[in-house]
């Protein structure tokens, strides 16, 4: 499902174009609604049941008003709630980078690498945040094309450089630093 995301803004911005807006959304409404029905059945913890939650929830809206700049509004509303998180994890000690990193990562952390990335929750707050500002600067002053290019692939690129830029830092300076 996650990769079916890349084409579901450019799919919706195209077919919105042919058919009418409301069946457009019903039908995204019900693939929702399928996904996080499965999502209850498998019996998925709370977060992974919040993004399809919050999509049912504002196609629903979309639906009901027929509005097309709520259902552009939920990719910023997934990058403000994944902001949220980073902040939760970086003042509460969750250490999400660390946790992502040992999934990922299979060779051992020394503890200078340990300590730079227990730090590095701070740096995607950030990132996060800039994200869900081009989201919502998107939604209210672009074309359809350029929100469906970014909500499919332009925040990818942005990640992907964010976590490319963090690797870099890390090998040449960062871990150096943050053991002093």
């Amino acid at each position: 499902m996650q990769y079916l995301g890349i084409i579901l803004a450019p799919m919706f911005v195209l077919l919105i174009h042919y058919f009418e807006f409301r069946l457009v959304v019903g039908v995204y409404l019900l693939m929702a609604i399928f996904y996080l029905a499965f999502k209850v059945k498998k019996r998925s913890s709370f977060v992974d049941m919040a993004v399809p939650g919050v999509i049912v929830l504002i196609l629903s809206i979309a639906y009901y008003y027929s509005s097309i700049q709520s259902v552009k509004y939920i990719p910023a509303t997934l990058s403000a709630i994944f902001s949220l998180l980073f902040i939760d994890a970086h003042f509460n000690k969750k250490y999400m980078v660390l946790g992502f990193t040992k999934r990922f990562y299979r060779k051992d952390l020394s503890e200078a690498e340990i300590d730079f990335l227990k730090k590095g929750d701070g740096y995607w707050v950030f990132v996060m945040l800039v994200n869900t500002i081009i989201h919502i600067y998107i939604v209210n002053f672009c074309s359809n094309i350029v929100w469906a290019f970014y909500s499919s692939v332009g925040w990818y690129i942005l990640f992907f450089g964010a976590l490319l830029g963090q690797i870099i830092y890390g090998k040449v300076y960062g871990v150096k630093v943050h053991t002093r």
